[in-house]
């Protein structure tokens, strides 16, 4: 006995013909992933740039790619994780903590020797 406006209901995990529905999480999650999978060829556009003939496009924006790319390899992991933790999303979150991780590494490098081994003069221990 069903209304015409009642579907029958689907085992649990069998999903439709045409794929899973996308949510707007599933959007979400799948966007910040991208976001930070682009963040090296942010980083890297100054650079393919100057070696295409465009040496104006490092100088005035050299800066702001950068800038684009540190954002996108910071925020993209944390929020991706809050986010996966908002939905419940176990696997996902473990994903977006191996992005974390892996961003941290470069930026760490960067911490150490640009900022941290720039302070000490040639021939002094710090």
């Amino acid at each position: 006995m069903s209304s015409s406006g009642v579907t029958p209901d689907r085992s649990p995990g069998a999903a439709p013909p045409d794929g899973p529905a996308s949510s707007g999480l599933d959007r979400t999650i799948r966007a910040l992933s991208w976001w930070w999978t682009a963040s090296p060829l942010i980083l890297l556009t100054p650079v393919l740039a100057l070696a295409m003939g465009f040496p104006v496009v490092r100088a005035q924006f050299g800066i702001e790619f950068a800038s684009a790319a540190l954002v996108g390899a910071v925020v993209a992991p944390v929020a991706g994780f809050v986010v996966a933790h908002v939905g419940h999303r176990r696997r996902v979150r473990r994903r977006f903590t191996v992005m974390g991780a892996v961003s941290a590494v470069p930026i760490l490098f960067i911490w150490v020797f640009a900022v941290l081994l720039a302070e000490c003069p040639d021939g002094y221990h710090c």
